[in-house]
């Protein structure tokens, strides 16, 4: 029901979100167009919900409220058309006294909870003209108001220049790799422990630029607009397709390092610290990152190499198996999450308040409970319940990704994580290597296999 509420950028706590998909034995009414069940708001028309974003001199929408439309409303409404009716309210209520700062101020929450609605020139064109308007509308307002709508599109000016330092991050050459007898010392001169803290740098470092409407955009519906889009076509979820990419890259460079060294006996210790590795992440609360490792500790160039294994303690890999197992919809890692996020809530340190999820099957949770939940009821009102979980589970994971990182950062590491080579096709041309150094003690060589070889890798 309406009321006056303040309200702050960014997500609301996952524990101020109402509890959704819960039977009650609560009465159902309507107020103003919108079906509630007890207090909780669960269906209304479109418009109707639209007028219960809209500010009025006396009222203001609850902060939960204005996260979770603005989220969720992309799912039947495009953030353009949203700013047309913000627009044409301001046109008929911006001179009323009191309402232009709190149209303001909505404007100011929209741009800093979901700057990347406003990449689009005309959309940020018009924001600016709205903004103006209201601020020429109210002047008493001007001092204290004005910047607050512009600190989204700050924000979004870092996100452009992060998204073009992703580009540039220089790509190790992979065409040609070289055999080597030791693992290389960034792992010889360091830890499992230290590589582990490294890894949940960039994993925070790189999740603080996933904006929460990505989390939405990633699964709608692509339809015949989106198979019509040419190459050049920017993504909608850049930030996003980033992240996932990182933990592709992280498995692949896993199996490359594994599958370089030329003798079983430094391949079994590269593989014993990726083993030890994992555990930190473990430890660290670091769960995307332990199943990149895992996930290239299982690729089949490295686990088929048998004698390499013979020579390693498999107790702890054997744990971390059954923890990632993917069985009962991943039964044990819930489980161990379940933990994590127990302890992070009753933390009082940056080490105990980290929680890091699989981020692939979160995505996959998010894609069911969109395809599970009818975004339109059988009346036509807009299925509020599905936008409730949906701001829930998306604010739940902007609060871990928030977590201070107690860790300092290792550059030598760093630069080794990001830039050494890696891919699908280095685990390929590394594994072939490997098979022809076996080749190569042997004295059972094809010429034409040895010429082949050396085309595509570097022989000493």
């Amino acid at each position: 029901q309406r009321g006056s509420h303040c309200c702050s950028s960014g997500p609301p706590s996952p524990g101020l979100m109402p509890q959704t998909f819960q039977v009650s034995s609560q009465a159902s009414y309507l107020h103003n167009g919108l079906c509630y069940h007890g207090n909780r708001l669960v269906s209304g028309p479109l418009e109707a919900l639209i007028g219960h974003l809209l500010p009025t001199a006396e009222y203001y929408p609850d902060k939960t409220y204005v996260f979770t439309f603005l989220l969720s409303s992309r799912l039947f409404l495009q953030p353009q058309q949203l700013l047309k009716r913000l627009s044409e309210h301001s046109s008929h209520q911006g001179a009323v006294k009191g309402v232009a700062p709190k149209l303001l101020r909505l404007l100011s929450e929209w741009s800093q909870s979901f700057p990347c609605d406003f990449r689009d020139q005309r959309t940020m064109q018009r924001l600016k003209k709205l903004s103006h308007r209201l601020l020429c509308t109210d002047q008493v307002f001007r001092t204290e108001e004005q910047l607050k709508p512009f600190g989204g599109l700050i924000k979004l000016s870092v996100l452009g220049e992060y998204e073009q330092a992703l580009g540039q991050i220089p790509a190790a050459a992979v065409e040609r790799l070289t055999p080597r007898r030791d693992p290389p010392p960034e792992m010889s001169l360091s830890t499992p422990s230290s590589w582990a803290q490294q890894l949940t740098l960039i994993e925070l470092e790189r999740l603080s630029y996933v904006g929460a409407e990505e989390f939405v955009q990633v699964f709608m519906s692509r339809g015949a607009e989106d198979s019509e889009k040419s190459a050049d076509t920017p993504s909608k979820t850049p930030f996003l397709d980033a992240y996932v990419d990182w933990f592709n890259r992280l498995s692949s460079l896993v199996a490359t390092e594994i599958c370089l060294p030329e003798k079983k006996k430094q391949r079994a210790q590269v593989l014993d610290f990726f083993i030890d590795a994992a555990q930190e992440c473990l430890n660290i609360g670091n769960f995307n990152s332990l199943m990149a490792v895992m996930s290239g500790l299982s690729m089949a160039p490295v686990s088929r190499l048998r004698r390499t294994w013979n020579r390693v303690n498999t107790d702890k890999f054997h744990i971390l198996e059954c923890l990632m197992d993917p069985s009962c919809n991943f039964y044990n890692y819930r489980t161990a999450l379940r933990g994590a996020k127990q302890r992070s809530r009753t933390a009082h340190s940056s080490h105990e308040k980290m929680v890091i999820p699989f981020f692939s099957l979160l995505l996959k949770d998010m894609y069911f409970l969109n395809e599970g939940c009818s975004t339109r009821l059988a009346n036509g009102h807009i299925n509020f319940q599905k936008c409730w979980e949906l701001a829930k589970r998306v604010s739940e994971f902007m609060s871990w990704r928030r977590v201070e990182c107690p860790f300092e950062k290792e550059r030598p590491i760093l630069q080794y994580l990001l830039t050494a080579p890696s891919g699908a096709q280095t685990v390929h041309r590394a594994l072939t290597l490997a098979i022809a150094l076996t080749l190569v003690t042997r004295k059972h060589v094809d010429v034409s296999f040895w010429k082949f070889l050396s085309k595509t890798v570097s022989l000493p």
